[in-house]
């Protein structure tokens, strides 16, 4: 069963936080999540950073002198648990740990094609990443210790050179508070921050995507380029000999931009690009194939009994938009069975109604997907045997 969605964080409703702070100023929320437990223990991320699947950083700050290196780590590269100012950062703890994908889950009220992952932090005391600012929103939730947060609506934005991190020159802080286990602090983009631990600590990253439209353009006019067809060749009959062989020639410059200018997109177009690039798993997600996947026939069968179930990986992605849809990077036309991508898409699990009543070209994409290990089959009670 899927965590419910928040609908409040702590004292104040999530409406009215959309609607009165989303992208427009920082809040400090304490106890945001009641009875809030890390999902996430130090030993947990040690190793989860040993895997060369999982995207990890380590920063130093040893003499005052800020260091970054990439993971995977072993247990002997990670400096001894007592020394100061070190912070180890590590990606995507929701494709991982169950317990972190569904703390993830319950941020939902933010789209799936803006909610990025949860990248979760451990720093001994006086460790950080100095101050800095993001392009996206974030949610900083405290899950062990004491961090400070320092925070500023400065517009001087220059870094200082020659770092390896991308840390402020001149940070000036305005706000200041000290987080506990369970308090939360949202911060839309552009606000400059720094946060440093007291003290051992694990502060949890929920990070939204914000694409930027240059990130957009090649995936776009890719996706152009598939579904264009555009014939013939270059042709110039008649042409009078040239004076000037290294230059351009204006017909052939007319001609191409003639054809160029056919390729109007729609917005059709712009749905299908979006549904393919957000959906894209990232370079180092690896799916888990099934080893002996059972044959189509066997997986009607088992639809067809009505005990059968399916929930999607934690490290699948999939969007809809009308009757299009797009399971990680991979466009599907939906024809009948839009409403049940939608429900897919939407609660992450199909229950054992929606595969009975599933049309054969369905349940073969839903095949498909169980043996490439985006989906994965559960049995339900109940149903007929027959």
């Amino acid at each position: 069963m899927a965590p419910p969605v928040l609908t409040r964080l702590g004292r104040h409703s999530v409406a009215w936080f959309m609607r009165e702070v989303w992208q427009r100023r920082p809040l400090l929320v304490r106890q945001a999540l009641p009875g809030f437990r890390s999902p996430v223990t130090r030993e947990q991320l040690f190793a989860l950073a040993a895997r060369d699947d999982v995207e990890s950083r380590l920063v130093t700050a040893f003499g005052g002198r800020w260091r970054l290196a990439h993971g995977p780590f072993a247990a002997a590269d990670l400096p001894p648990l007592p020394r100061r100012r070190w912070t180890l950062l590590v990606q995507g703890v929701d494709l991982h740990l169950r317990a972190a994908h569904q703390l993830l889950a319950r941020f939902r009220f933010v789209s799936d094609a803006r909610l990025d992952d949860l990248m979760a932090s451990y720093a001994s005391d006086g460790g950080g990443v100095g101050p800095h600012v993001d392009s996206y929103d974030v949610f900083l939730i405290q899950a062990q210790g004491r961090r400070r947060w320092r925070i500023s609506r400065q517009r001087e934005l220059a870094l200082v050179p020659g770092l390896p991190l991308k840390i402020l020159a001149d940070f000036r802080p305005s706000a200041e508070w000290i987080l506990e286990p369970g308090d939360m602090l949202y911060l839309p983009p552009g606000v400059a921050h720094e946060g440093v631990a007291l003290g051992e600590c694990i502060t949890l990253s929920v990070g939204l995507r914000a694409p930027a439209w240059q990130e957009l353009v090649e995936p776009w006019f890719a996706h152009l380029a598939e579904r264009s067809q555009l014939s013939g060749r270059y042709a110039d009959p008649g042409a009078p000999p040239t004076r000037h062989p290294g230059e351009l020639p204006a017909e052939m410059i007319d001609q191409a931009w003639q054809r160029l200018a056919r390729l109007r997109p729609s917005r059709a177009d712009a749905v299908e690009m979006l549904l393919a690039h957000l959906t894209e798993p990232k370079p180092q997600v690896v799916f888990d194939r099934l080893r002996r996947p059972p044959s189509l026939a066997a997986f009607a069968r088992a639809a067809a009994s009505g005990r059968l179930g399916l929930r999607a990986d934690a490290r699948t992605r999939c969007l809809y938009a009308g009757r299009r849809f797009a399971i990680n990077g991979e466009l599907c036309p939906s024809h009948d069975s839009a409403a049940v991508l939608r429900r897919l898409a939407d609660q992450r699990e199909l229950d054992a109604d929606s595969l009975r009543a599933a049309p054969a070209p369905l349940l073969a994409r839903l095949h498909e997907w169980v043996v490439a290990g985006w989906l994965h089959a559960r049995r339900q009670a109940g149903g007929n045997d027959g």
